[in-house]
């Protein structure tokens, strides 16, 4: 198993870093947006937006969730009484539902419904950043 583990490691931290890449550039894609007035760059970012989300982040989502279960199940015994990495679960948890929200937003935009200014996707756009940190705590000095 100790192979094929670490192999399964890599690819999992491949679309773990993939799908982090997708999740700071949407945000910052909302924020241009909602600067934006013209049509064309409207339609622009529009199209940006659908092609990152259902391109990348969401594969790439949905292979790090897979991977990472995968993982889970082969080492389930030493993971399962381990409390950093059901911290880690519960911020992989919130994180999905970050993404939930980028999706509401990038509807939104696609539908011209949006709301809010770009300062708050400014602000919106550094979440991820505070879940990485934690993630990283987490797994890495296991402080729990």
């Amino acid at each position: 198993m100790g192979n094929l583990y670490l192999w399964l490691k890599v690819i999992h931290l491949t679309f773990i870093v993939t799908w982090f890449a997708a999740l700071f550039y949407l945000p910052r894609l909302f924020v241009y947006h909602a600067q934006t007035s013209d049509a064309t760059s409207l339609s622009r970012f529009e199209v940006m937006e659908r092609r990152l989300y259902f391109g990348i982040l969401l594969p790439s989502s949905l292979l790090t969730l897979v991977l990472g279960v995968l993982l889970s199940s082969l080492a389930w015994d030493a993971y399962v009484v381990e409390i950093w990495y059901w911290v880690k679960v519960a911020l992989v948890t919130l994180l999905f539902g970050y993404q939930g929200l980028c999706s509401r937003f990038r509807k939104q935009f696609a539908n011209h419904q949006n709301s809010r200014s770009h300062t708050f996707y400014r602000w919106f756009n550094e979440v991820p950043l505070l879940f990485l940190i934690l993630i990283l705590v987490s797994v890495i000095i296991k402080p729990f």
